[in-house]
């Protein structure tokens, strides 16, 4: 056993809650954005040493993160009343991305995946957009479990890139990528604005190489029923 092993870790950042080698609040910056952000959270989702909320949260301290499974409605989800036709959320689904057009980065797409004559509307009114945050599967899960997502407008993303992340832990498909590195492109495409992705970047591409260097065992997920949440 080494020295290191023997010593008691030390506390994790009081404001992203990850061990200090894996720290990168340093690198990350408040963006100003006017598109309102929720992340719906797995919570079976790794711990937070190699997820990617904690980024988003430091450089959008309005995002709202609920953990869990299912919640009654939008309403129930996002904590005050909102229109169902004003929140967008992203699901790729059966979704092949590179049957997509190469026109536009964002789609809204119909119950059975084709692109919506009126997306261009449908996204002009959004107040903001939902992300499932897990693995595929555990998005998945989210989605069925959750009727209500339904009947808010679908949005898939036809990422311009392949994912920083893949160093970490390989996308199970094209078309995938990390949550913060959705949460950049989608945002970049609704506001027009490069410098949303550049600057999340900074921190995912700092995180990347410290996880790289010094990989984090994966915690055990607690046993907890978060059917009663």
């Amino acid at each position: 056993m080494s020295t290191d092993e023997l010593l008691e870790p030390p506390p994790p950042c009081p404001s992203c809650g990850r061990q200090p080698r894996y720290c990168v609040c340093e690198f990350a910056t408040p963006i100003a954005t006017k598109t309102k952000l929720l992340i719906l959270q797995h919570p079976q989702e790794p711990g937070v040493d190699i997820g990617t909320v904690p980024i988003i949260t430091s450089c959008f301290p309005d995002a709202v993160v609920r953990t869990g499974l299912s919640w009654a409605n939008l309403k129930k989800a996002l904590g005050r009343e909102a229109e169902n036709q004003r929140w967008g959320v992203l699901y790729l689904g059966s979704v092949h991305v590179e049957n997509l057009p190469n026109d536009r980065p964002l789609f809204v797409v119909s119950k059975n995946g084709e692109p919506r004559p009126d997306q261009d509307e449908v996204l002009k009114r959004l107040e903001g957009f939902i992300v499932l945050d897990g693995t595929w599967s555990q998005a998945k899960t989210l989605w069925w479990r959750n009727a209500w997502l339904l009947k808010l407008p679908r949005i898939v993303l036809k990422p311009k890139r392949r994912s920083l992340y893949d160093r970490i832990r390989k996308e199970p498909r094209k078309g995938c990528l990390s949550t913060v590195e959705t949460v950049g492109e989608v945002l970049a495409a609704i506001e027009r604005r490069n410098d949303i992705q550049e600057s999340l970047d900074k921190p995912l591409s700092e995180l990347v190489e410290r996880l790289a260097k010094h990989k984090p065992s994966r915690p055990r997920p607690q046993r907890r029923d978060w059917r009663r949440r």
